[in-house]
């Protein structure tokens, strides 16, 4: 009773102090509003389930004047996008769909979240892709490849009968902006997800999802035809195959009419594909291609293929793909990945980007932080997206962006497409770390519009997530914005690569060569330490990657002296004691840059214990928590590295910088289970 007492005269006294926060609300923390605008304010034609939540995002939320909604076909050149405009007496949002209408509801929402000026507002919105898709690695039994933040949040014992809140909670954060498509289950995909008795429950996700302009797909076992079908085999040219490929597409659409369609993983990592049985992708590809077409559906067959080869992992993908283009259907499109190996920290951009002259392609990023500490990291990701958005190809000359490749702007196509890997959980605030969230709200905005800067996108998240009070604004804006390059800096400088420990990818592991093993799974691959120096040759005289990229990029990756330094140990061996742009010794750079990541990631730790007075108990220790970890991982991480690497250079660590705290066999005793990661 005392303690009730207390907190109640607490709550009296103290009525404007910032209380506890669980996250669980995003970025949509918009204030009820108590004496806002009223219903007879917002004009609108019409009725459907789409507008009617437009109208109580309004009704809630609006602190401003009276909304007009109009749908007008002639603006159907914007696809589901918009336009707004301010007058005197009222705002009027218009698009040619009723999904636009609630996109606009959303982005005046953020213009008032953020402190921004609604009084002569002419805007017009067209989304960069037509599609805006996340990617979830999700399971039947709930866990979650790569995920970071709990389990699943698709309950599938429960559905359909039993329907969780979270899930238009979910539909509510993707619409607020702009994501329009959901894969609904793990690449690595388990042939029952087509069963009759999961394709109800994925109807009822469906039903949630379409008012808020959701479509789902769905990752598909393309061993599925003799898994679950009892057929023979699953070859794509075999009648039988086709037929109950088709059968069970037209199934599909008669449970959820507005099905999205197909995302294929084959002949990649041990799963199945059209090659099991001599046929390409493009025979595979366009099997399902064809069973889709009169429903409207997609086929997005991913590029991300590897297999035990002398050849570079690099090049593989590019390898298998190019003598297909032009040889796939017009409603697949080819999902790349944005770098040529696998979501690292940096890596240049897939050179299949513009080398697919005649084939639609789309990019596929990884929200969820496999490769960059999992959700123990602050890792603010859209540096990373834009880096790659904005890398120049030069497929068809100067400014050949991968952005303007896959937008349809340099290669018109019929449908274009961005998507990403979520890293989306159960846990209460979604992701696993407060700040993880902001990679969600930037590949969503990044895919409505891909010119958006990142400085841009960090200082409306922060403001709409946290406070816009300049003194938090301001520092956290400056140290998410240097933190991918700083985790690149403690982790993998200099274009080094996939030095992670075996399987799991958490931490450091570049001594890493299993007996036996696939040598493309190993470190040592991909670093190449000896005594002459450190780097993978991928010019003329070593796996001759460069090759893949269009002129000049493969002359200036090629040559030594004017390969980026930043991607250097990507494309070069290189020695210990050459001479980098700066003057210091490769060995000396790298010494310096490692040790600059782990003064970095202090100095993070110092700016948000700084940022106290600003923000809720809840999430200060949560990340504060979080920051403790990263820094103690960029020590971790530097220590092995070098320490590592200092066997081969025989070179000294330079006396001014923090010396290792680690003893090297030591840390290679380190085996994590990583149970406790997840």
């Amino acid at each position: 009773m005392f303690y009730l007492r207390t907190c109640i005269l607490f709550l009296f006294l103290f009525p404007f102090c910032v209380f506890a926060e669980d996250g669980s609300q995003l970025w949509l923390r918009f204030p009820n509003v108590k004496n806002g605008i009223s219903t007879d304010k917002i004009i609108s034609k019409g009725k459907n389930p789409t507008l009617d939540i437009a109208k109580k995002e309004l009704t809630t939320y609006w602190q401003g004047q009276a909304v007009e909604l109009r749908t007008e076909k002639s603006l159907k050149n914007l696809k589901d996008g918009y336009t707004i405009t301010s007058g005197p007496e009222k705002i009027i949002i218009s698009s040619a769909k009723e999904t636009g209408l609630l996109y606009g509801v959303y982005h005046i929402l953020r213009l008032q979240q953020t402190q921004s000026d609604l009084t002569h507002l002419n805007i017009t919105e067209k989304p960069s892709y037509d599609i805006r898709i996340l990617n979830h690695w999700d399971n039947l039994d709930g866990s979650i490849e790569r995920g970071y933040a709990g389990h699943s949040l698709w309950k599938w014992e429960d559905l359909p009968g039993t329907i969780s809140p979270r899930y238009e909670a979910y539909a509510r954060a993707n619409a607020s902006i702009g994501i329009n498509a959901v894969v609904l289950n793990n690449v690595n995909a388990s042939p029952n997800m087509l069963k009759n008795e999961y394709l109800v429950k994925v109807k009822a996700l469906a039903d949630i999802f379409r008012p808020y302009g959701i479509k789902v797909y769905l990752s598909v076992n393309f061993s599925s035809p003799k898994v679950i079908g009892g057929l023979e085999n699953s070859d794509p040219l075999n009648k039988k195959v086709q037929e109950w490929w088709k059968q069970k597409t037209n199934e599909i659409y008669k449970i959820i009419p507005d099905f999205g369609g197909f995302l294929v993983k084959a002949n990649s990592e041990g799963q199945p594909g059209p090659q099991d049985y001599g046929r390409t992708h493009a025979d595979g590809a366009n099997m399902m291609a064809d069973v889709l077409k009169p429903h409207g559906g997609i086929v997005m067959w991913r590029a991300f293929v590897y297999s035990p080869s002398p050849e570079d992992r690099a090049k593989q993908a590019y390898l298998e793909f190019l003598p297909l283009d032009g040889k796939f259907r017009d409603n697949v499109i080819i999902q790349i990945k944005n770098g040529p190996i696998d979501f690292q920290p940096r890596e240049p951009f897939n050179p299949l980007f513009g080398a697919l002259k005649k084939t639609s392609e789309m990019v596929e990023f990884q929200i969820t932080q496999e490769y960059l500490g999992f959700s123990n990291h602050l890792v603010f990701l859209a540096p990373l997206f834009k880096e790659t958005l904005d890398s120049d190809t030069y497929a068809y000359g100067k400014g050949s962006t991968v952005s303007k490749i896959t937008d349809g702007t340099l290669r018109p196509a019929k449908l274009t497409a961005i998507s990403a890997v979520a890293n989306i959980g159960n846990e209460t605030n979604w992701t696993g770390n407060h700040f993880a969230q902001a990679n969600w709200y930037a590949f969503g905005r990044l895919a409505w519009n891909h010119q958006l800067s990142s400085d841009q996108i960090a200082g409306e998240w922060i403001k709409m997530t946290f406070t816009d009070d300049k003194n938090f604004v301001n520092p956290v804006k400056e140290m998410m914005l240097s933190s991918r390059e700083t985790a690149v800096d403690y982790m993998m400088p200099l274009g080094l690569h996939h030095i992670f420990a075996f399987d799991h990818h958490y931490g450091p592991e570049p001594w890493g060569n299993i007996p036996g093993g696939r040598p493309d799974w190993m470190p040592v691959y991909y670093h190449k330490a000896d005594e002459n120096g450190l780097g993978f040759n991928r010019t003329q005289t070593g796996s001759n990657a460069v090759a893949q990229y269009f002129p000049p990029l493969n002359d200036t990756y090629g040559n030594r002296e004017s390969c980026p330094e930043n991607l250097i140990l990507w494309f070069h061996h290189v020695p210990w004691k050459y001479t980098m742009k700066d003057g210091k010794s490769l060995w000396d750079e790298l010494c310096y840059t490692y040790d600059k990541g782990v003064k970095n990631v202090r100095e993070y730790q110092k700016t948000w214990d700084r940022m106290e007075p600003y923000v809720d108990a809840e999430r200060f220790r949560h990340v504060q928590s979080r920051l403790k970890i990263q820094s103690k991982d960029a020590v971790w991480w530097k220590d092995a590295c070098l320490l590592y690497f200092q066997t081969y250079s025989k070179m000294p660590i330079p006396y001014d910088i923090e010396r290792p705290v680690h003893e090297l066999e030591d840390l290679k005793k380190i085996k994590l289970d990583m149970k406790h990661h997840n």
